[in-house]
C-alpha cells in the first residue's frame, strides 16, 4: 500500500492498511496509525503521531518544525487524533518548550486547504477550518468551532465551543462559546443559532443561551455584573454554564 516512489524512512512506525501515495515523504519519528490514507507529495515529519483513519492529501505539510524565532531544535511534537481530513497545502506545525511542547489536532477535524495550524495550538473535535483560515501560535479553539475561510486568529487567542468565525474576520480577543462573530477586528453578532440547531441542541436551551447573550452584549452592564445575573440560569441550563466558564476563563479580554 506504499507507492515505490514514497520515501518512508525505516524508523517510522506504520500501521496496518495504511496507504501512502507517490513521492510522499514521511520522517524518522513519525507513527500513522490503522487506515490512514496519504495522499501523493505529501511531507510528514516528526516527533509526530496520527490516529486512526485520517485523510491527507496532496501537498500538505504536517509536523514540521515551527516558525517561532525562538525554536532551537528542541524534540517537540504534533498529535493528530483520528477521522481528519487535512486537505491540500494544509500546514501544521510542532510545539515549542515555551509552552507544552506540543500542538494538537482532535478527531473528526475538517482542515481545508491552505488552512495553517500553528505551534503550540490546541482544536478540539470536530473543528473545521475553512480555506486559508489562519490560526497564530498558541492558540485554543473548542469543540464544533467553525473558522471561516481567511479568517487570521491572533496568538493566545481561545475560541470557544460551537463558536463560528466569519469569513475574512481577524481575531484579537477570545471568543466565548456559542458566539459568532465576523469583521476586522472581530466584533460580536448574536449566538451561533443555527449551528446549535443543526446539532440538536432543544430550544429552551437555545433560547437561554440568547437570553444570556443579550445580559452580557446588550444590557449596559459590566461583565462581572452580567455573570452574577446568568448564575442561576448556568445552574439551570448547562449550556449557559459553558457560555459564562468561557467568559471568566478569558485570558485576552472577549470580543466586544
Amino acid at each position: 500500500m506504499i507507492h515505490p516512489t514514497a520515501l518512508v524512512d525505516k524508523a517510522a512506525r506504520i500501521a496496518d492498511g495504511v496507504v501512502i501515495g507517490p513521492y510522499t515523504v514521511i520522517g524518522p519519528d513519525v507513527e500513522i496509525g490503522e487506515g490512514c490514507w496519504i495522499g501523493p507529495h505529501v511531507v510528514i515529519n516528526g516527533p509526530t503521531t496520527i490516529g486512526r483513519h485520517n485523510k491527507i492529501f496532496q501537498f500538505a505539510s504536517v509536523g514540521e518544525a515551527c516558525q517561532d524565532l525562538k525554536y532551537q531544535g528542541e524534540p517537540t511534537r504534533l498529535i493528530i487524533g483520528d477521522h481528519n481530513t487535512i486537505r491540500e497545502c494544509a500546514t501544521l506545525h510542532r510545539g515549542t518548550i515555551q509552552d507544552s511542547g506540543e500542538t494538537r489536532v482532535g478527531s473528526h477535524c475538517l482542515l481545508m486547504a491552505y488552512s495553517h495550524v500553528a505551534h503550540d495550538v490546541v482544536l478540539g473535535d470536530r473543528v473545521i477550518l475553512a480555506n486559508s483560515a489562519q490560526l497564530a501560535g498558541h492558540v485554543k479553539v473548542g469543540y464544533h468551532a467553525i473558522i471561516g475561510g481567511n479568517a487570521g486568529v491572533h496568538q493566545y487567542v481561545s475560541i470557544g465551543d460551537h463558536a463560528f468565525v466569519g469569513t475574512g474576520s481577524t481575531v484579537l480577543k477570545d471568543i466565548p462559546a456559542f458566539v459568532t462573530v465576523q469583521g476586522y477586528p472581530a466584533s460580536p453578532h448574536g449566538m451561533n443559532t443555527e449551528g446549535l440547531r443543526r446539532r440538536g441542541f432543544s430550544a429552551e436551551a437555545v433560547k437561554a443561551l440568547r437570553n444570556a447573550y443579550k445580559t452580557v452584549y446588550r444590557e449596559s452592564k459590566t461583565t462581572k455584573a452580567a455573570l452574577a445575573e446568568l448564575a442561576p440560569i448556568a445552574g439551570e441550563f448547562p449550556e449557559v454554564a459553558v457560555f459564562v466558564r468561557s467568559i471568566e476563563t478569558a485570558s485576552r479580554g472577549i470580543v466586544r
